[in-house]
Parts: C-alpha cells; structure tokens; sequence
C-alpha cells in the first residue's frame, strides 16, 4: 500500500467534491443495465457507487426501492418502514426518491419526528423495539441511504428487514435482480407518488435510542467516574446525538466538531488521499488524534464515528488510535466479565479475518467462538436469539446485548462502541489501550496487515469457490498448518476464499469485488518479520491450489 504524500493533512479546495454537479448527475445521469458497473449490486452493507460514473443515480434507487415494495410484500412484511440517511450530499435525494416509490406502494414510510439525520444502529434499533411487541405480525422493517465511511461523490442505500440487521444474501439477491429487470426495461415498472414528510408517520429515532442507552451500558458509572469524553462525528449522522447523550446522562462529553458539511472539508485526507470518514483510520482522524496527543490530552478518552456511525474509533492520551482488532478483543474481554445478565451459552462473534486474540480471548472465558464469513449480517440471527453476547468485525464494526442479554441493534452501532470506550475506563480505571496492553503481555503481541496481490478476474472467479482440499501445502512460515478453510467453522457458510492456520499465525485470501486483486488478511504472533514470510508465502500457496484446482 503506497501512502499518498497528503495523507493525513487537512483537505484543500481543490479535493472537494462539486455538490451542485454532483445532485444535478443524480438527477439526469442514466446507468445502461447492460454495462456491470452500471447494475445495480448489493454487496456487505448495500448497493453504492457515485452519480459521476452512473452506478448511482435516480433510476439506480427507483428501482431498488421499487423491487424492496415488492419483496416485502412477497415476504409478507407490511408493517412501517423506518427510512433513515446520512449527511452524503447524495443521501437526501436519494432519501426523497425512495420515500417516493414507497409512498406510491402503499408503505407506510416513517421518518425521523425531528426532520434529522438518522445513524444505522437507530435504524436496527428502531426495527427491534417496534417488532418486539406485535408478535410477528405487521412486522416493521428498513432502509438506511448511507455509503457508510466512503468518499463525499458516492451514495448507499441498504435495506434491513423485520430482523433489524443487514438483510442476507436470499433477500439482496431478489432486490438487485428484480431492480435490474426494472432497469432493462426501462422503469416502466416503477410507480412513484409524492411524498410530503410533514405528513408522514413520524418517530424519535435519536430521543429512543438515547433514552434507553442505560439499558445496554452502564451510563451512571461513566457519569459519576467523570470520565471526560471527546466525540468527533467526523461530519456524520451521529451529530445531533452526542450532544443529547451528554444532556440527558449528565456526561462530561465534548462534541469536538459540530460541523456537517457534504463536502467533507473539514477532514484529512486519509492513506491514498481521498477524503474518507473512516474512524479506523490514523490519517482521516489525525485532527482527533493531535488533540489527544498534546499534554495534557484534553479528554480521557476521544472517539469517532463514521457517516451512518455504524463504525467506531477509540483514541486514548496513553495509546493514540486503538487498532479495532486490539479493541475488538478488550471490549469482548471486559463484557463478559461485567454482564452477569447475559445467557450463560452466549457466544463470541468474530470475523474470519478478525485478530486471533479474540480466540485467545474467548479461550480464557471459557465462551464459544462463533466464527463466520466477512459482513455483520452473519451475527444477526445470533444477536436476536442471545446465542451470540458481542459480534464484531475487524473493520470497526460491533454491537452486544442489552444488559438483561435481549437483542440492542442487530446492525453496527458505532456509537455504543465508543461509549462502552468510557465504562471500560469507568468501570476498571484502566483505558482499552492499557487493557490490551495486559492482553499482549498474556498472549503475545501480534502483528496483523492486510495487503492486495494482483489477478485475473478468473482467478478472483476460483479463488472464491476453492475447495480446502486443492491446498497441499503442509507448513506455513515453519510451522505445521493446523486447519485449510474455505467454509467458516461458526456457521459452516462459505467464507469467499481461503484461510490457511497455525499455532502461531494464520493467512486469508479473498477476492475483491472491485478491482483485479485478491485481499490478504495476516496475522502472526512472532512479530512483523514471521508476518512478512506469512504474506510472501501467502501468495506461493494460493497460487498453488489455484492451479491444483484447474483455475
């Protein structure tokens, strides 16, 4: 990964994106459903591209939301639908498009009582507390207009259904399908009818989220530790609710920029000079993390969050921008140690590219480990039940039970992250860095990188149906390998790849969806040069077992 020389510096006129352009391309740009980028796709969290490169504009969304009218009916779901988006300058439009042809299909769209933006995790729990109490009829359900922490050009548009989280691959797959027969045939389809959201059902996405937070965190002991909080938005939706958390839980919080601009100006420019709201990342929250670093750090513990905050970011004074895998496992490991209420069988969601340390975590609670492919929709169904306590992924993204241990959000909830940040600190008088610091100093210390290797679109094709036994290496970096898996071991649902393990480290290797490479997750427990050997030899076994499976 080369870093661009602007990385992390502040962004310049000429890095913003044009709005007014941008919104007049939404508006008359036209995809050819015959060209792929132009289709509309689903990927992890929804279909996103950007209305400069017709892969998201007007049709793209009319046929979309025109399709979930019809896969909800098909599914029988014909409760409310929560419609909620982000500060994208696209995400408005996009907003009003789909309230439009949902409107002319007989939903009942609601939308935020307060006309505000609405982050993903109110979303997912709006959709959990509305269907608690209708004993599965007139099931409520949702669409979120967010690119998540992607650049201020492109738009997103996900859809959760009655089970609040990112709908499965079965539901994705007929929504993209059928808005792309929309599509080729010209939106004929398509109805549409005004939408006048004065009028429309209306509800508090941000005064039920924020009012019921003490049933998921312990907010007294944050208040009465006076852990002092500083809350960076990064120009996203979770804007109005910091402010509200610290009035109605009496907290020591600082919104350290209120802005909301569509352009994003106010950001640095992250790794490859883009602007980008990624809260994991040390070049886009390097105004964040130069605050934290003067002396003395004006907050005990800083946080950030992506455009739909479904993506958290932990900085502390003694250990600047936590890693997420290094939050991940400090997070898993004081949970379970302080929710006596959980069920005594709930499970560890991971990733299958997320730190072993989690294992090793999870091996000292004596709690199963649940590991499934790469997207969060594969926690959902354990959230709901309670057979799953915390599930996160390796790229800032996270939610856990309520504290009696019944489901919170089943999509990421960045902003209950960053406040579990300050009970962890409340509650040991120990920051999350200084409790990793404590997790390495009984497991080890790893060292963890992802990096693309280029391929063939053919390749990428095999490489994400490899069957394990096409893998005949024996050893990796010296040591004996200890599994080959091309299916995750927690739900037995292909994982898109390959994952190669040892005692001590392992690889994964997993197509991109956009470019010509294929992604190299890698982690070693000997230290960045037993990685390194990792990732060389990485290559050699994937290349192998291609070509022993006749790719």
């Amino acid at each position: 990964m080369t870093v661009h020389e602007r990385a992390g510096t502040p962004a310049r006129p000429e890095d913003l994106v044009d709005v007014d352009a941008l919104l007049a391309a939404y508006a008359a740009t036209h995809p050819d459903p015959s060209v792929d980028v132009q289709r509309v796709a689903f990927g992890t969290s929804g279909h996103r591209g950007s209305a400069f490169t017709a892969t998201f504009n007007d049709d793209h969304i009319a046929a979309t939301s025109q399709a979930i009218v019809e896969y909800r009916a098909a599914q029988g779901t014909d409760g409310p639908l929560f419609l909620g988006r982000d500060s994208h300058a696209l995400s408005e439009p996009a907003w009003l498009t789909a309230a439009e042809v949902f409107a002319a299909g007989g939903v009942d769209v609601v939308v935020d009582s307060r006309d505000g933006l609405t982050p993903t995790p109110a979303i997912s729990h709006a959709i959990l507390v509305t269907n608690a109490g209708r004993d599965g009829r007139h099931l409520a359900d949702g669409v979120v207009v967010t690119p998540s922490h992607n650049p201020p050009a492109d738009g997103g548009f996900k859809y959760n259904p009655p089970d609040g989280g990112p709908a499965g691959t079965e539901a994705t797959s007929w929504i993209a399908d059928r808005a792309n027969q929309l599509l080729e045939n010209g939106l004929k389809e398509v109805r549409r009818a005004r939408f006048d959201a004065a009028a429309a059902h209306r509800y508090d996405y941000l005064g039920t989220y924020v009012d019921q937070l003490d049933q998921v965190l312990d907010m007294a002991a944050v208040r009465d530790a006076g852990v002092t909080i500083g809350a960076d938005p990064l120009g996203g939706a979770s804007v109005g609710y910091w402010g509200e958390i610290a009035q109605r839980w009496g907290l020591d919080l600082t919104v350290v920029n209120p802005d909301v601009d569509p352009a994003f100006g106010f950001m640095t420019l992250d790794w490859d000079g883009k602007i980008r709201m990624d809260c994991s990342s040390p070049y886009a929250m390097a105004s964040l993390r130069a605050r934290m670093e003067a002396d003395p750090a004006p907050f005990t513990i800083a946080t950030g969050n992506d455009a739909d905050a479904d993506r958290h970011g932990i900085v502390t004074a003694d250990g600047g921008l936590m890693n997420p895998n290094h939050y991940l496992a400090v997070a898993i490991g004081y949970l379970f140690a302080h929710r006596p209420g959980w069920p005594a069988a709930a499970g560890i969601g991971k990733t299958a590219v997320s730190s072993s340390m989690i294992d090793r975590v999870a091996g000292d609670l004596g709690r199963r480990l649940v590991e499934v492919p790469v997207g969060f929709k594969w926690f959902v169904p354990g959230l709901r039940s309670g057979e799953i306590g915390f599930g996160g992924e390796e790229s800032a993204g996270a939610s856990f039970l309520r504290r009696d241990g019944s489901p919170w959000s089943t999509d990421k909830d960045g902003l209950l992250l960053a406040l579990l940040a300050s009970e962890i600190t409340a509650v040991t008088g120990s920051t999350p860095s200084e409790h990793y610091a404590r997790l390495t100093e009984r497991f080890g210390a790893p060292a963890y990188a992802r990096t693309d290797v280029a391929c063939s679109r053919e390749d990428k094709a095999a490489l994400s149906k490899l069957d394990a036994d096409a893998v005949t290496a024996t050893e990796l970096a010296g040591d004996a390998i200890t599994a080959k898996l091309t299916r995750a071991p927690g739900n037995d649902a292909a994982i898109g790849g390959l994952k190669v393990v040892t005692d001590a480290g392992w690889f994964a290797a997993r197509p991109s969806g956009t470019e010509d490479v294929y992604k190299v997750y890698a982690e070693s427990f000997r230290g960045p040069e037993h990685l390194t050997r990792i990732q060389d030899e990485a290559r050699g076994v994937v290349a192998a077992a291609l070509e022993g499976s006749g790719a």
